[in-house]
């Protein structure tokens, strides 16, 4: 379900917010000229050397709009199973190590997003036209090929350079009704199929995923802004699960070859459980004995509010996540616990700098040739980096967020709401507005968690981007 409210104000300072965190939009004179010679012809990669797979009916599929397309995808169906076709934008072909676009791209980590705007990692004239694998020509990729059984099991994998086409740049809506009506693109009919098996595999292996529908502020038509509650559709589960098989197959390479970066995230604290548990037997949700917490979650809907509060609360098990350079021992925990399973980023490098290093890595270890001297010299410093560039990124995701929650109210304080509560605590807890979708610290104590509450809006601060509630009825 979408809920909308028109922001009253109609203005919310994006600019300020996005330099109070330190995010740039433009790029330096140096960097743009760079990209766009880049631009002209890959930089570093002769095209005649790469294996031509033009053949292949691969397409992307994207939130409609978007420019900086990522993937490329074709699923061959076996006798047992799928063939896995996964073209990813091959960056590194046109940026020169060290160059100027290499160290805007290292000092921003990432493309970060806004509801007007997105301040890319890269220059547009290569993250939205050379680079991206629009259908209107060949492109120098990255080619994943991985079989996978009809378990959802990976049962080889494949990883070199090529050349691609994009048949058709495809958006998630049109796609997820095509693929209900018994149609689609032939490149993805078997996406589904394939979705659900490795979703199935996701559970077996003790996956965490909350399944909770994520908070947006997005513009409204005739100006302002609106606070929308949006849940994936299918489709985007699916794609979703091919890149984290993906980044699964990267994680096996990086580990058998000893050297890579892992993307890595604690497995659940067991002291956590009983807290859990407790929690789970309030709101009538069975936890077997043996169960681990990704299968109760794996059975939720969190359409149903009290499933929906313990999802929030189950977000405590998902803490701790990083980045993790390997080189010759694993790491003693080299796992994903949100994946479970190890995992690397290597899907997304027009939009995350780290995948362009793992990429080349895999690449690397795949042809049985030594790293690139400039991965292999960059790989250390990434973490931090990129824990610079994630802490930056939910901030500024939050700050939006916030604001646009303060204003949406800064005209409604008094007002009564129906909330659900999804935090409860001795003295005030959290609560979700049924509509608009805003959450706040409401002022009581021992609220009904995962109930129903009447609450009015007791404070609404535009500059502190806190709104507050108290309990009503």
């Amino acid at each position: 379900m979408l809920h909308r409210m028109r922001d009253r104000a109609h203005h919310l300072d994006l600019d300020a917010l996005r330099s109070e965190m330190g995010v740039e939009v433009g790029f330096a004179p140096e960097v743009l000229a760079e990209a766009g010679r880049a631009a002209s012809a890959p930089a570093r990669r002769d095209l005649a050397e790469r294996e031509d797979r033009t053949d292949l009916p691969l397409v992307t599929v994207d939130p409609l709009g978007s420019t900086d397309l990522d993937q490329a995808l074709a699923i061959e169906p076996l006798a047992d199973g799928w063939r896995v076709r996964y073209a990813i934008a091959d960056v590194a072909a046109w940026v020169e190590p060290d160059g100027a676009v290499d160290r805007s791209a290292r000092a921003r980590t990432q493309t970060y997003y806004a509801p007007d705007l997105r301040a890319p990692l890269h220059p547009p004239s290569l993250s939205e036209v050379a680079a991206s694998l629009l259908p209107d020509g060949p492109r120098p990729a990255v080619l994943w090929t991985i079989d996978v059984d009809s378990s959802g099991a990976t049962t080889a994998v494949d990883v070199r350079r090529a050349l691609v086409r994009s048949r058709a740049q495809l958006d998630y809506a049109a796609v997820q009704a095509d693929l209900d009506a018994g149609g689609g693109a032939e490149a993805i009919r078997a996406l589904p199929a394939l979705g659900e098996a490795l979703l199935d595999a996701s559970r077996e292996r003790g996956a965490i995923e909350l399944g909770l529908p994520e908070q947006e502020v997005v513009a409204a038509p005739g100006g302002g802004w609106t606070v929308e509650l949006r849940a994936d559709r299918a489709i985007e589960r699916w794609n979703a699960q091919v890149s984290l098989l993906t980044g699964r197959a990267a994680a096996w390479l990086m580990l058998e070859g000893g050297i890579g970066i892992l993307r890595t995230l604690p497995a659940p604290d067991p002291a956590t459980f009983p807290r859990l548990r407790r929690a789970a037997s309030n709101l009538g949700i069975r936890w077997d004995a043996d169960e681990h917490p990704g299968e109760v979650l794996a059975r939720l809907d969190t359409s149903d509010p009290r499933h929906a509060a313990f999802c929030e609360l189950a977000a405590e098990l998902l803490r701790g996540a990083g980045y993790t350079v390997v080189r010759g021992r694993p790491p003693v925990d080299p796992g994903h616990a949100g994946v479970g399973a190890p995992y690397a980023h290597v899907t997304a490098p027009l939009r995350r700098l780290v995948d362009r290093f793992a990429s080349e890595v895999c690449l690397s270890l795949a042809a049985g040739t030594p790293l690139p001297t400039w991965v292999d010299e960059g790989l250390d410093a990434l973490p931090g980096a990129m824990a610079q560039g994630d802490q930056r990124a939910r901030r500024l995701d939050r700050a939006i967020v916030d604001a646009t929650e303060a204003l949406v109210l800064a005209d409604r304080v008094g007002s009564v709401f129906a909330a659900t509560v999804i935090e409860a605590g001795p003295k005030f807890g959290d609560v979700v507005l049924q509509s608009p979708p805003i959450r706040g610290r409401c002022d009581a104590g021992d609220l009904p968690l995962g109930g129903e509450v009447h609450v009015r809006c007791t404070e609404a601060d535009v500059a502190e981007r806190r709104v507050r509630f108290e309990r009503v009825s």
